[in-house]
């Protein structure tokens, strides 16, 4: 979009071609295919080479197509794509397509629905150059080249799956590259926790696990606090949320826990006094960091548990 003005100056796709007719489906209608590929996430933009990188969602249909489970990079100035790197293919899979339900729109081979819900981050190296890191619901971090799209590593925090990997984002201090682990509804026992990674290398630095709390999915199974919440960096710490309504703050170094905070049952400090209002759970945001203050939201609930009672917190270092 021009920003004076609104006008749309170009439009890029991730999918390259149109939708068209496939198969008719159990009812008799006709099904259009290739679909999918939604952008869940914020673009990256890389004003070095002109170019804005975007993560995308899982594919819809049968149709075979290469714009899913992909990162892609588009040109600033034209709209042009530059390169796509799909990394998983035939991830073909819609809400609702559960096993046991015979529902006559699910595609007939059904994929692990492993989108891309985070943004990717443009990380810095030593030596001059950038790695795009792009993290996966499969629970895979991918190191990929910006110039080309080559995939320089990936390396497997989680498990994975339709709750698992990593949710909604990853951060990075400049030194250490930061990913929050969800696993939760995974097929099994999964690594739900922060992860610290070497941007070169993507080699496994540190692992801070998730507290263990009671299981809602299955009894039998062993249960973690969903650390689904995209992580806040700064130097020196790592603020990330879990969705029992804990904030936490880790040391960049190996991972300790230097804070903790239960917003779903604490008390705090409003204009009027104290308020006994508890939070709930901590998704998608660890909140935001401006002059020295945190501020954050506790209250999305999502499907992963927790409480939704909402309140808007913030947090200075002497409390005032």
């Amino acid at each position: 979009m021009d920003a004076a003005t609104g006008k749309t100056l170009w439009k890029a796709f991730a999918i390259d071609r149109p939708p068209a007719p496939a198969i008719k489906n159990g009812a008799g209608t006709q099904m259009y295919g290739p679909a999918g590929a939604a952008v869940w996430s914020a673009p990256t933009v890389d004003a070095r080479r002109d170019c804005r990188y975007s993560a995308t969602g899982n594919s819809y249909t049968d149709v075979k197509e290469g714009g899913s489970d992909a990162v892609v990079a588009v040109d600033l100035a034209s709209g042009r794509t530059v390169w796509g790197r799909q990394v998983t293919e035939n991830d073909n899979d819609l809400s609702g397509c559960a096993s046991g339900r015979k529902l006559v729109n699910c595609p007939t081979t059904r994929g692990h629905d492993y989108d891309f819900g985070a943004a990717p981050i443009l990380a810095p190296l030593s030596n001059g150059k950038d790695v795009l890191v792009a993290g996966q619901k499969s629970g895979v971090v991918f190191g990929i080249d910006p110039g080309s799209g080559g995939v320089f590593w990936r390396t497997h925090v989680g498990v994975g799956g339709f709750l698992g990997g990593i949710e909604w984002g990853t951060a990075t201090d400049g030194q250490r590259l930061y990913v929050a682990n969800a696993d939760v509804v995974v097929a099994e026992d999964g690594r739900p926790g922060l992860f610290a990674l070497d941007p070169p290398t993507g080699k496994d630095i540190w692992y801070a696990p998730s507290p263990k709390v009671g299981c809602s999915w299955a009894a039998s199974a062993p249960c973690f606090n969903a650390q689904s919440a995209a992580p806040l960096a700064m130097p020196g710490a790592i603020f990330a949320g879990t969705t029992d309504g804990h904030e936490r703050a880790y040391a960049a170094a190996d991972g300790r826990i230097l804070w903790d905070f239960d917003t779903a049952r604490g008390t705090y400090r409003t204009i009027n006094g104290i308020d006994d209002q508890p939070g709930g759970s901590i998704d998608v945001s660890s909140g935001s960091l401006a002059n020295g203050m945190l501020y954050l939201i506790s209250g999305y609930r999502g499907i992963l548990g927790g409480g939704s009672n909402n309140v808007l917190l913030a947090f200075s270092v002497d409390g005032r």
